[in-house]
């Protein structure tokens, strides 16, 4: 959530700050703003609530600089609105600040040292910023000691990544973090800073990594990275090989259905990656080795993540035949269950920076568990402080509604799941064929994105005016059910719920009306009579029924015909219709697919 960039040393940077906000709208946010300096005594502050293009439009010829801060806002502490938007600034306009994340003892730094202050707005950010003021003129504190001073007294559970410019400095930005992503990039005669790389890919694929708890001083030609004991550490860089242009929308109208398009090369692009000619999984047997010593897998995840890894709960007991549990990461951070005595953990996560997911990280580097994290984003912080991580090479996605990292990250799971299950010798993942089965999912993936058209028509017919809708089925079916009402409800605002079919009997059947739509996933041979026996129940109710089902276990009159694959990655399939009923529900409403109201696409707030 919230998006932060940076600069200084260049005459480009305004437009350097608006092309980072913009590729930081996917992370979601509701107020965008701009601090600049020029260096030669005159400086600009521009906010807005809304959109970027409301800030864009609010630029005129004057607004230059040589070094700025930018910042896309979520409201956690106050609305939505102008005075709230950052950067936010000191009383005497000296310091200006923009922060990710949020300051749980605010309120009682306002009281001690700020009771003669008079804020301008309702934000935990003003009190940083008006505190470092604070120290400086009160104290006589040069900007470092003072920084260094608010940021011993901020609270240890905090999250925070702050980037602070003092307009006596003008060419300096003093950036730190904890818990909340934020890297430096190198570019050329000029620095920079942003929230991911993709914020700054035009200009660079040379970042730097920033730790927890540490003070970073980024000037045109320097940056230092100090501890807040004042030791300063060497860093080496990185470098991030994307193409920026890949996280442009082309031709298509939403970033949702490019995505949701994208998916068979998604699949077939794992296959390059992770599978020999020969079909043999290529996985780092150091990570097969610590998985065959565990004695209980627990993934962890959240939202679609989360959904993911109930399929893959299934794909690891089933060919790994080790007991596997899903937990939901804001839970499991806070109520940790009784864990096993050998545990290994895997961490689901499309941009690598979930916040829940990394408390739950956190404490499992503590007690030295070993662990591996699922992402789409090389060198994220999951990724960097787990054992072991695996890509999803998915591509960048945009929009809120996660599509093709869900089903990417179920077929890294099958791979994996095939891979340890032949690591250990069992016959289950010798005889799955997964290079062959992920082939034909891309396939069948290929031929459900082509009936866009029949799919539109069914959105149109039964899911435009209903208030509520139900996804049903027993199984993986039920984990897809999950994931398809998530989609449905996060995009389309219609409320949805995903129900094991079973149990509509024990009480959820009340909730149907007459024409409430009811839509039942069949991919599962043991489990496709009773699965239709309740739809039927819930007919005999009133509802309109809806199916997607296999091919092999297809009816005349289903709704949807899903290509047959083995069904144990059936849900790769069997999503798909559902992302495309969410997507066409929300288009035909009029709304904005890939920006849903209230959400956002990266949660880096727990």
């Amino acid at each position: 959530m919230c998006g932060i960039v940076g600069v200084t040393g260049t005459n480009k940077t305004v437009s350097i700050l608006i092309d980072g906000l913009k590729r930081l709208e996917y992370r979601g946010y509701d107020s965008a703003g701009i601090y600049v300096n020029d260096q030669a005594g005159k400086d600009f502050l521009i906010k807005r609530a809304g959109r970027i293009t409301n800030l864009e439009a609010a630029l005129t010829p004057e607004v230059q600089g040589m070094a700025g801060i930018g910042h896309t806002r979520w409201a956690t502490h106050g609305e939505p609105n102008q005075a709230n938007a950052h950067p936010q600034y000191s009383a005497d306009k000296r310091f200006y600040l923009v922060h990710n994340g949020v300051i749980e003892n605010y309120k009682d730094l306002k009281e001690e040292y700020l009771s003669d202050v008079k804020f301008k707005s309702q934000t935990d950010t003003e009190v940083i910023v008006q505190l470092v003021d604070k120290f400086v003129t009160a104290y006589d504190m040069d900007t470092k000691a003072a920084l260094l001073k608010v940021l011993r007294l901020i609270s240890r559970d905090s999250s925070y990544a702050f980037a602070l410019m003092d307009k006596e400095q003008p060419d300096t930005l003093y950036v730190a973090k904890n818990k909340s992503p934020l890297l430096v990039g190198i570019g050329k005669g000029y620095n920079m800073v942003g929230s991911d790389a993709l914020s700054m890919l035009n200009e660079t694929n040379e970042f730097m990594e920033i730790e927890d708890h540490e003070l970073v001083i980024v000037q045109p030609d320097h940056v230092t990275i100090e501890s807040f004991d004042n030791e300063e550490k060497h860093r080496d860089t990185f470098t991030v090989d994307m193409d920026p242009n890949a996280a442009d929308k082309g031709a298509y109208p939403f970033y949702m259905l490019k995505e949701i398009d994208e998916q068979p090369a998604v699949m077939r692009r794992l296959v390059q990656e992770y599978l020999g000619a020969n079909g043999k999984p290529q996985i780092d047997e150091k990570l097969l080795a610590q998985m065959q010593e565990a004695d209980h897998l627990y993934i962890v995840g959240a939202g679609t993540s989360y959904h993911a890894g109930l399929v893959g709960a299934r794909l690891f007991e089933r060919f790994a035949q080790i007991p596997t549990s899903v937990h939901i990461s804001s839970e499991f951070a806070y109520e940790q269950p009784l864990l096993s005595k050998k545990p290994f953990f895997i961490f689901l996560s499309q941009s690598g920076e979930t916040a829940d997911s990394r408390e739950v990280l956190v404490h499992v580097n503590e007690n030295k568990w070993p662990s591996l994290t699922i992402t789409n984003v090389d060198k994220s912080t999951l990724s960097r402080e787990a054992t072991h991580t695996l890509l999803l090479y998915a591509g960048p996605e945009i929009a809120v509604a996660s599509t093709k990292a869900y089903t990417a990250q179920v077929a890294v799971e099958a791979i994996l799941a095939k891979a340890l299950g032949e690591y250990l010798g069992l016959e289950a993942a010798q005889k799955f064929d997964v290079k062959d089965e992920l082939a034909k999912v891309a396939n069948g993936m290929q031929a459900l994105v082509d009936s866009k058209d029949e799919i539109e028509a069914i959105a149109s017919h039964a899911l435009s005016k209903p208030r509520n809708a139900f996804y049903i089925g027993r199984g993986l079916d039920w984990s897809v059910s999950l994931e398809a009402a998530l989609k449905l409800k996060e995009i389309s605002y219609v409320q949805a719920e995903g129900f094991a079919s079973g149990e509509l009997k024990h009480g959820t059947i009340a909730l149907i009306e007459k024409n409430t739509p009811v839509i039942g996933i069949i991919t599962q041979s043991r489990t496709a009579g009773l699965t239709r026996s309740n739809l039927e129940e819930t007919a005999a109710r009133g509802a309109n029924i809806l199916t997607i089902a296999s091919r092999h276990l297809a009816k005349e009159d289903d709704s949807i015909i899903l290509p047959d694959v083995d069904e144990m990655i059936s849900p790769l399939l069997s999503v798909v219709p559902a992302q495309l009923l969410a997507y066409y529900t929300s288009l035909g409403k009029g709304l904005d697919v890939d920006k849903p109201r209230n959400l956002a696409k990266s949660v880096t707030v727990q």
